[in-house]
């Protein structure tokens, strides 16, 4: 009789579905959170899709449609839904593949911090002693400046440019990762299981990524969350400034740098940008709030 190899379904080990129905059950409880969670999950879908549902490129240009006010006023026209900026670039198709450059910025910016911030801190707080006096001393030194004005200086060093820019915001990012992750190493390399790990001949390296790391990274997931906006308003900020991204790049905050000049004469050119970049940022920081309560013990406990 022929052995018939049965594919098994995957199934997920009882605890960790335990573990995430009670993650999201904390979550969940945060109304705030849930709706930003779901704004964030259409601005991914929106990026995604930009270049099928956007009805036009981004940087085409109509010149017999400059400023076309959008098409509930008087002048409006439906090709163009929000209308048209200073040379005639459709307004919804600019936005559309603006939330791509957003969140491109937003993950490049967050790794880089996070993956570094990471990597400096455990050092700083296993080691501890002179290693992690100097550490410390330069990440005081990186705090004490104001975070867009370090980052224009770094920009203005490297040159202005969307990489350069996404590079400055994440070294001015960086400083915020490297102290929660020395705090939690700090708190966690006393515990029994670090000594058990160390007596049964577990080396340091081992020791600081494969028996601390994982246990100091909630208090990490909630800091990424809220970097990912900070660096997408950063990056608009220094765009706005002529910084960071360059036209004609459909950047938001680029886009309000092109449009300042006509704030008055058309107002869709100013207020679209703004409001892509109000509630992309809302949305992030609701769902990092959410995302403290539900990895906070003790928040879980009140």
């Amino acid at each position: 009789m022929a052995e018939t190899n049965a594919v098994q379904p995957v199934s997920l080990d009882p605890s960790r579905r335990r573990r995430l129905a009670e993650f999201w059950f904390y979550f969940s409880e945060n109304r705030g959170a849930v709706l930003g969670f779901w704004l964030f999950v259409l601005l991914v879908i929106v990026a995604l899709l930009a270049p099928v549902i956007a009805p036009h490129l981004p940087n085409a240009q109509y010149r017999d449609a400059v400023l076309v006010p959008p098409f509930w006023e008087e002048g409006g026209s439906a090709v163009f839904p929000l209308g048209t900026d200073p040379v005639g670039r459709d307004m919804l198709s600019r936005l559309l593949y603006g939330a791509q450059y957003s969140l491109f910025i937003g993950v490049v910016v967050t790794t880089i911090a996070l993956l570094g911030g990471i990597f400096i801190g455990v050092i700083a707080g296993y080691f501890g002693g002179w290693i992690d006096t100097v550490i410390m001393r330069i990440m005081d030194v990186i705090l004490a400046f104001p975070s867009l004005l370090l980052a224009l200086v770094l920009v203005a060093v490297l040159g202005p440019g969307l990489t350069n820019a996404m590079i400055a915001i994440a070294l001015v990012l960086q400083p915020h990762f490297v102290r929660l992750t020395r705090a939690a190493v700090m708190t966690e390399k006393g515990r029994e299981y670090v000594t058990a790990a160390r007596v049964a001949g577990a080396g340091p390296m081992r020791l600081m990524f494969r028996t601390i790391l994982p246990n100091t990274m909630a208090p990490l997931i909630v800091q990424a969350t809220l970097s990912f906006s900070s660096a997408i308003l950063d990056a608009a900020a220094l765009g706005f400034l002529g910084m960071g991204a360059q036209p004609p790049t459909p950047e938001w905050g680029t886009m309000l740098a092109e449009a300042r000049e006509f704030i008055l004469r058309a107002w869709w050119v100013v207020t679209f940008p703004g409001i892509a970049i109000l509630i992309t940022v809302l949305a992030i920081n609701l769902v990092g709030d959410g995302l403290r309560d539900a990895l906070d013990p003790k928040l879980k406990r009140s």
